[in-house]
């Protein structure tokens, strides 16, 4: 009996995807609930799984091609008797064929291996069976098969003489370049930024922050946190909170416009960006004002790993009031942060470098840090957003504030 497969309910507002990934080609055995495609939709990529166990029949689209919720993706014969050879695939579009191996190793390991980690084994060839994971429970990241593939890429060299200096000619002039079609992600992403310039006032904030009782703190506690809660004291967590004070005090930080109206929230769900190997994605931590340090701390760890994973879910990244943005942790100095529709604020973190301040009329060497505040100046005025950026920056440099709700 034949089943068709059909694209399933990707979340709230999502209504179509784009084909990454044929897990499954025309012929191949397909197991109860095994995954037989992947899809790409504006903010993750998700797997649908087969229903039943049986065949697959033949693929109603193809890579690239974009599809409705409730389109039909393929048709699977159940219980039939998978063929020698398998059916001819659609050719991925632009999409370099990977060698027979890593495309059979990839199916046999088809339940183990998210979305980001399949396509990077198939682009470079790779046989993930050979390569020790680094994730979760040993699952292999994406990182783990880019530096297989550079290892395999460039072997020890030989102890045989150097070949001869290639001509002149063969050594000038050669520029090359690619064309790689933007993934739906990353088209999401410069759709929604560059909405959110257009859409909105946007301004920016700027202020310093002494981070010595912060380092203080973590110095002093750091090893009976992690032996307590079993996760690292970091910064960010410090951040949430003060941002939790902040925007208890001024609400229109934590509000955004919706039609004629402003919608104010009585509760902070901190999106946190993070970088993922699609782009830059911002899972959510909810209900921060009730939160502790760990619980933070567990929550964005969590994230960080799944979304190098590629195992991140439209749940996960539904919502948010405010967004915290660490740029810091790419070296950089200052920037302006853009906000995250409908968003009205994003907080901009920076690098942490010794700087000459002047304290108490002495001129003193502190670790110190520039935080920006980006805000939709339609809702929010200059005083407001000086104000919330000043609760926590005071909060950051006398953590006892947090405790007793200053």
């Amino acid at each position: 009996m034949a089943t068709e497969i059909t694209v399933p309910a990707l979340g709230e507002s999502v209504t179509e995807g784009t084909i990454g990934e044929w897990l499954k080609q025309p012929g191949d055995a397909v197991a109860a609930d095994e995954p037989i495609v992947s899809l790409e939709t504006d903010k993750v990529a998700v797997d649908v799984p087969s229903p039943i166990a049986g065949v697959m029949s033949e693929h109603r689209a193809e890579v690239g091609d974009t599809v409705e919720v409730g389109a039909v993706l393929a048709v699977i014969e159940e219980g039939a008797a998978a063929s020698s050879g398998g059916g001819a695939a659609p050719a991925a579009k632009a999409e370099t064929p990977a060698p027979a191996a890593a495309k059979e190793a990839v199916s046999d390991a088809a339940q183990t291996l998210s979305p980001a980690v399949r396509r990077a084994v198939l682009e470079h060839g790779v046989d993930p069976s050979t390569i020790k994971g680094t994730g979760k429970d040993g699952r292999l990241t994406k990182e783990d098969v880019l530096a297989a593939a550079k290892a395999k890429a460039d072997p020890a060299p030989a102890a045989t003489p150097a070949p001869a200096p290639a001509p002149a000619a063969a050594a000038t002039g050669a520029r090359g370049e690619e064309r790689v079609k933007m993934t739906r992600m990353r088209q999401t992403i410069a759709k929604r930024l560059k909405g959110a310039q257009e859409e909105a006032a946007l301004l920016t904030t700027f202020n310093d922050v002494d981070m010595t009782a912060v380092i203080e703190a973590r110095t002093k506690y750091k090893d009976l946190f992690a032996k307590k809660h079993d996760i690292r004291l970091g910064f960010m967590g410090f951040f949430a909170k003060a941002a939790c004070l902040a925007l208890k005090d001024v609400p229109s930080v934590n509000a955004y416009i919706q039609g004629d109206e402003i919608v104010y929230h009585d509760y902070v769900d901190i999106s946190v960006a993070v970088s993922a190997p699609n782009g830059l994605v911002v899972p959510v931590i909810r209900d921060c004002q009730d939160k502790g340090f760990a619980q933070i701390e567990k929550d964005i760890a969590d994230y960080g790993k799944r979304a190098k994973e590629g195992t991140l879910t439209m749940a996960d990244m539904s919502g948010g009031t405010f967004t915290i943005s660490n740029g810091g942790v790419f070296g950089s100095l200052m920037s302006t942060p853009i906000i995250n529709p409908p968003q009205s604020a994003v907080l901009g973190l920076h690098r942490i470098e010794d700087r000459p301040v002047a304290v108490n009329g002495e001129v003193v060497i502190r670790p110190m840090m520039y935080i920006a505040l980006s805000y939709d100046h339609r809702l929010i005025d200059g005083r407001e957003a000086v104000t919330a950026l000043k609760i926590i920056k005071e909060a950051i440099e006398d953590p006892t504030r947090m405790l007793i709700d200053l």
